[in-house]
């Protein structure tokens, strides 16, 4: 029976250990990635990325998601982003591996029931001189971005990688008629010189809250940035994060 008590509980370690990933904490680490990690968390996506036990990021730096952020509301970032989460696991090796020079894969896009055909799904496709290709697995559609470097792997479970451009399907810029879960709280915070208080929100979690009551109205007294530099004002590095959450949940 002893015995029988150790190998259960060495199976759910394990079975624990392989859902232990956390998209937010590993992108956290890499300051080039923070507007991708930012939107991931805007759109929720984090969380299903988390769900998963087998899964591929393709990462966009901050140059990058320039294209994306800025020009369209929430609804159509989640879509595009949704076409960087690779339901299968490829690192730098598989990469350069791949049978007969070329795959389609699907994404999380393909999970929303909004993809028709192809267009939930990705073409990789080895180039010349050892690059490897990114785009739409629409068909004529180009293969626009490359493969920049690897991140972070968890060996079978996730896997980070940059590629150099978003990765655009036809149609998937098409906004559907605004709501109010459209509304970029951030962006409007960042834009109106909220920017302090817009990271404290990301960072800390709240930010949830704010769009869970979005739907039913939501009034936000944000301080300036200039505001956290008074005289009276505590150190942001000093306090604990329940008094951040406190902090922000107050306002």
């Amino acid at each position: 029976m002893g015995a029988l008590y150790i190998f259960l509980f060495t199976l759910m370690s394990f079975t624990i250990s392989i859902h232990a990933h956390n998209i937010t904490e590993i992108l956290s680490k890499f300051p080039e990635y923070s507007e991708f990690n930012s939107y991931l968390t805007q759109t929720k996506l984090a969380d299903e990325i988390n769900s998963r036990t087998t899964i591929t990021i393709l990462a966009l730096t901050n140059g990058a998601m320039a294209d994306v952020v800025g020009k369209h509301p929430l609804s159509v970032i989640k879509n595009v982003l949704s076409l960087h989460i690779l339901l299968d696991y490829f690192d730098n090796t598989k990469l350069h591996k791949i049978s007969d020079g070329t795959t389609l894969t699907t994404t999380l896009y393909q999970t929303t029931g909004n993809a028709n055909g192809n267009l939930g799904s990705v073409n990789i496709t080895d180039l010349k001189g050892g690059k490897v290709g990114f785009g739409s697995a629409v068909s004529h559609s180009p293969l626009a971005s490359t493969y920049t470097k690897s991140v972070k792997q968890i060996e079978y479970n996730i896997s980070v990688l940059e590629i150099s451009s978003p990765i655009i399907a036809p149609g998937i810029l098409t906004a559907p008629a605004p709501s109010a879960l459209d509304f970029n709280i951030t962006a409007a915070l960042e834009k109106a010189g909220c920017k302090t208080f817009a990271s404290l929100l990301v960072q800390s979690g709240v930010l949830k809250t704010y769009q869970t009551a979005i739907a039913t109205g939501l009034t936000v007294f944000a301080p300036n940035d200039e505001a956290f530099k008074g005289k009276n004002v505590p150190d942001l590095n000093k306090l604990k994060s329940a008094e951040v959450v406190s902090l922000l949940q107050y306002h």
